[in-house]
């Protein structure tokens, strides 16, 4: 097709941003856009909804956090159209910092069902849905694996070629604690990459064995040394493009003492005022703080859950790297 530019019109659906948040420009037509060579190969273009399905990918040159990846022949399904990208390049921030070696075809580039659109911004494209990296051996048997459709889904999987085990792949779920005293929020700065040295809400990963809100308690001790009580839901948001899901819980003291753990340099309560947004680590955490301040100065607290779309390239702290979609608040 060298270069030509297929089109097609899709539904006039389309999910916007919140004005509180970066980039909040909705999309300014509903036309579908892909160019499979020349200028305009390995645009990004914006899903809204319905449509579109990712059947095959394959990729090469894996190199770990901050992960390059060069993607070749790509295959789509858009509307009954087969069309065909030549090179897409990325660039995933933390995500994939256990990524260390470069190898042949360790990632793979989903999509779920979803429309396209071309983005009005210059900043953030949203991709479909998640890059991921490629199991090729199997966990139960060893056997080599093989990506494709089970029978009966609809998603690309890790089918092992000698026993059929199916491996899934699911969303991290990551856990915090926004932590309440005498109107102002405990801040960590981070001892530990990615974004070291930038201010974050103490969060980390959910363990095996522990619910949500003991894992982000959990997590505060750790790299606060705090002991808190978790007292409400506050935040549920949800990053596609890294696999991760947030959330984030309001907290109090059950006693007034904090000091860095292993992972902080240093730990501060901050007036909603002298919060840092310059110099704050993650997305996740200027989106929840944000979110706070404007519940605070409504004199209402509720829940909330967004979904943040990453730009490929961006870094976690990247104040212009992201946009938030389908916020809901209650």
């Amino acid at each position: 097709m060298g270069g030509s530019v297929v089109r097609g019109l899709l539904s006039n659906r389309h999910l916007t941003t919140q004005s509180l948040f970066p980039l909040s420009s909705p999309p300014s037509n509903s036309c579908l856009l892909l160019s499979s060579g020349g200028a305009g190969a390995g645009t990004f273009v914006r899903r809204t909804s319905l449509f579109s399905r990712v059947h095959e990918h394959v990729c090469d040159g894996v190199t770990g956090m901050g992960l390059g990846l060069r993607l070749h022949n790509l295959c789509g399904e858009l509307l009954g159209i087969r069309a065909m990208s030549s090179s897409i390049r990325g660039r995933l921030d933390g995500s994939t910092a256990g990524l260390s070696k470069a190898r042949q075809g360790s990632v793979m580039y989903c999509d779920s069902s979803s429309a396209a659109e071309t983005s009005t911004s210059e900043n953030v494209q949203e991709t479909p849905k998640v890059f991921r990296p490629v199991v090729s051996f199997c966990q139960s048997c060893g056997g080599a694996m093989q990506q494709r459709i089970p029978e009966g889904e609809h998603e690309l999987r890790a089918v092992c070629s000698k026993c059929g085990s199916i491996h899934y792949q699911n969303p991290k779920m990551v856990v915090g604690c926004l932590v309440e005293h005498e109107n102002k929020v405990l801040l960590c700065r981070r001892n530990i990459e990615p974004s070291y040295g930038l201010w974050t809400l103490p969060a980390g990963y959910m363990e095996l064995g522990e619910s949500a809100a003991e894992g982000a308690a959990r997590e505060t001790l750790e790299e606060a040394r705090a002991d808190v009580e978790v007292v409400a839901h506050f935040a549920h948001l949800d990053i596609p493009l890294i696999g991760q899901s947030y959330i984030i819980f309001r907290a109090r003291f059950k006693q007034p003492t904090f000091s860095p753990g292993p992972e902080s340099l240093e730990c501060a309560l901050f007036s909603l005022d002298e919060i840092p947004f310059d110099s704050i680590a993650f997305s996740s955490v200027t989106v929840a703080l944000k979110m706070y301040i404007e519940d605070v100065k409504a004199g209402r607290i509720r829940h909330h859950h967004g979904v943040i779309v990453k730009r490929p390239g961006a870094s976690p702290s990247d104040p212009l790297g992201y946009v938030v979609r389908d916020h809901l608040a209650t």
